[in-house]
């Protein structure tokens, strides 16, 4: 099972190379194809417009959300195609996270004139491996 980070870095970059070679404008389905797409040649298992259920307050809401990527049961990707990315959107993605339990969401706006700008990466609880603690203190001299 490969690791989230390297799971997400691959994401980015299929990301990246398809806002170059597409350009800006385009129908948010259009780039949640294509990357999908890309992804599934790479190997990747993705899901596209996952439904997702609610429980709440003893009651089931059957689809009340869709996940427009949803990449080895993991990585959580929202795809938006706008000027700009706004507060809300990326509290829209860290809900998705809390409720379906999941590490990690990319945001990903193909809006812009470079994707650079419209990448925000979100964790939900997710503690990689360059950020865990040291086991011995490192001595730093005087």
């Amino acid at each position: 099972m490969k690791d989230i980070d390297e799971i997400t870095g691959d994401v980015l970059n299929v990301a990246l190379r398809l806002h170059r070679e597409l350009g800006p404008g385009l129908l948010e389905s259009v780039y949640e194809a294509v990357l999908a797409g890309r992804l599934v040649r790479m190997g990747y298992a993705v899901a596209r417009q996952q439904p997702i259920n609610i429980d709440f307050d003893g009651m089931r809401f059957e689809g009340a959300f869709k996940i427009d990527l949803l990449v080895e049961e993991r990585l959580i990707i929202e795809i938006k195609s706008i000027e700009r990315l706004l507060p809300v959107h990326a509290k829209q993605l860290l809900t998705y996270l809390r409720l379906t339990k999941q590490p990690v969401g990319l945001l990903l706006n193909f809006g812009g004139d470079t994707l650079k700008e419209g990448i925000r990466r979100l964790v939900n609880n997710h503690v990689s491996a360059s950020s865990a603690p040291l086991r011995e203190p490192i001595n730093l001299g005087d």
